[in-house]
């Protein structure tokens, strides 16, 4: 089969509704691993980690390459000028965060049965588990906007990590990500580096962009020392939040935390100022 004939009949199977989904009591995979769903063996993560498209599996690795050795599952969950439905993106991430509060862990064909979409739709969509996972665990948080030039400093520290006077010790609590989706994304992304790794690059470290610019603005005027890491200072603050959910074991929304929080980022903040 020509890859041209491949790419009109996974096209055509796309979206359709009735594609197979895979029995909920399929071997499961650990989060952030991979499955193709047909035999239930895990994938190990890394190179391989891309989900496994059905009309590979069907027509084998040589009928997958096309004569130039192009890779024709790739090359449909690739073709441009596909528009792309916000609202079936919405029913998997929906689909994969159920599974995830639920505490099971994600598979293709979990995904597939609790989203109602077809396998070729989530193929298009998300090249692996490790990207979806990292996706839906980020359901709900926002990126902060830029701060002004004139910006109190200190203020926007104290802001930015939710710890102004409402008592509430996080920015996650603060936002309205709930405390025990907060736990379960903890346990998933110390589970498994490469979600961990996924997470960090493509969600966290973005939100951390206005408030280090902002820093670093604060050092260009003279206001914080001219030495000063920024990064470093964003993650000891970050660290004194996170101690306390993940090795005291205390709540988000506790005010002895929020103080003892205020309390140390207060003490980093005299550290920092020129």
């Amino acid at each position: 089969m020509t890859t041209a004939e491949l790419e009109a009949r996974v096209a055509s199977a796309g979206d359709a509704v009735g594609a197979a989904p895979v029995a909920l009591g399929a071997v499961p995979v650990a989060a952030g691993a991979v499955s193709d769903g047909s035999v239930g063996v895990p994938v190990a993560l890394g190179a391989a980690s891309h989900l496994v498209n059905p009309a590979q599996s069907a027509t084998g690795t040589a009928g997958a390459k096309s004569a130039g050795g192009t890779d024709a599952g790739a090359a449909v969950r690739r073709r441009p000028g596909r528009p792309r439905d916000e609202d079936m993106d919405g029913q998997i991430l929906a689909a994969t965060l159920a599974i995830i509060d639920a505490g099971e862990d994600v598979t293709v064909g979990r995904v597939v049965a609790r989203s109602g979409v077809s396998r070729a739709a989530l193929y298009r969509r998300w090249p692996s588990l490790t990207t979806l996972i990292a996706a839906a665990l980020d359901v709900g948080r926002t990126i902060p906007p830029e701060y002004p030039d004139d910006v109190d400093l200190r203020e926007a520290l104290f802001d930015g990590f939710g710890l102004g006077e409402t008592g509430m010790a996080l920015s996650v609590a603060a936002s309205g990500y709930a405390e025990e989706r907060f736990r379960q994304r903890i346990r998933l992304v110390m589970a498994d580096r490469a979600l961990q790794k996924a997470y960090w690059q493509s969600h966290v470290s973005r939100r951390r962009v206005p408030l280090v610019t902002a820093l670093r603005r604060g050092i260009a005027r003279g206001e914080l020392r001219d030495d000063l890491d920024v990064e470093a200072c964003f993650d000891a603050i970050a660290g004194s939040a996170y101690y306390q959910i993940v090795v005291r074991g205390d709540r988000m929304d506790d005010p002895s935390v929020a103080a003892r929080v205020r309390a140390a980022v207060d003490m980093i903040w005299r550290g920092m100022v020129a």
